[in-house]
């Protein structure tokens, strides 16, 4: 069973509660509404290649290709795509600015408290990117507990815990807001290396020639565990209608190549696409600690 690693959203909570506190009590919007008008909104958190917004304005990704797809399954047709920070996902869903999250966010123990998730659609490993040249030899997330070399996070990314659980020091993590800050934080010295999963790494890397992903990279163990993530769709804790819906489409569009060749075009391998199966929403919200 994966390690839990699930601390480091805890802190989403306070601002949740806030902001449904300003909003009322304001329902979901449930699944018969959304058919009814044929309507519905969707957030992507701009990573490259889970869920983002190409520069025509297009919603592309491994989310949002396969939640398109079921919900034309279900005959909603009018997607509203809404663009948030990653760790805005879960403050927006409780508070109901959208109707689901579709950014492959990795299913934890603790954001099952509050949120709730499809079955998973993707998995995927980690990585690091790293100066041109790798001038620290740098190939795991280790090699930040001893030391000075620094390592950027996104706020609200499940690699915080990781770090933490490896025993990395707060003074050699730097936070950032977005995957848009991190090849300007690794190039400039800001940070040693930017803590992501490997296919964000990838992408990233391709984009600049003063960044790399880090060779030989060592997959973090915790607790004897090989650590990997199995993103889903989320949505509010009301909207269980509209979350099993979603999950009857996806389990039959995972039976076709149409699915994998989805995710595939996305960069995601083959491991990753069968590794997605290995494990329910309810053992991966339920993971011993």
């Amino acid at each position: 069973m994966r390690y839990n690693i699930n601390k480091g959203v805890t802190t989403l909570i306070a601002g949740s509660v806030l902001s449904c506190l300003a909003v009322g009590v304001a329902q979901a919007a449930s699944l018969q509404e959304i058919k009814d008008s044929g309507s519905v909104k969707i957030a992507v958190a701009n990573e490259i290649p889970y869920g983002y917004m190409d520069m025509s304005g297009e919603a592309k990704g491994a989310g949002p290709d396969v939640i398109r797809h079921i919900m034309n399954e279900m005959g909603v047709d009018d997607i509203e795509w809404v663009t948030t920070n990653f760790s805005s996902l879960i403050p927006g869903l409780q508070a109901n600015r959208f109707d689901i999250a579709a950014a492959e966010m990795a299913v934890l123990p603790d954001r099952c408290q509050q949120v709730i998730y499809s079955e998973p659609n993707s998995s995927y490993g980690e990585g690091l990117l790293v100066k041109e040249g790798n001038p620290k030899d740098l190939h795991a997330f280790s090699d930040f507990v001893d030391g000075d070399a620094k390592v950027a996070i996104m706020a609200g990314a499940d690699q915080l815990d990781m770090l933490q659980a490896l025993g990395v020091p707060q003074d050699n993590m730097v936070t950032i807001s977005s995957n848009a800050d991190a090849i300007s934080t690794v190039s400039t010295g800001r940070a040693d290396a930017y803590a992501a999963t490997s296919l964000t790494v990838s992408e990233l890397a391709d984009k600049s020639g003063d960044v790399e992903s880090a060779g030989d990279f060592k997959d973090p163990v915790i607790d004897g565990e090989e650590v990997r993530s199995w993103g889903a769709f989320a949505f509010n804790s009301d909207n269980t209608e509209l979350r099993d819906a979603v999950n009857q489409a996806l389990e039959k569009y995972k039976q076709t190549d149409a699915w994998r060749e989805a995710l595939m075009g996305y960069g995601f391998s083959q491991a990753d696409v069968d590794g997605s199966s290995h494990h329910t929403t309810e053992e991966l919200c339920t993971a011993d600690s």
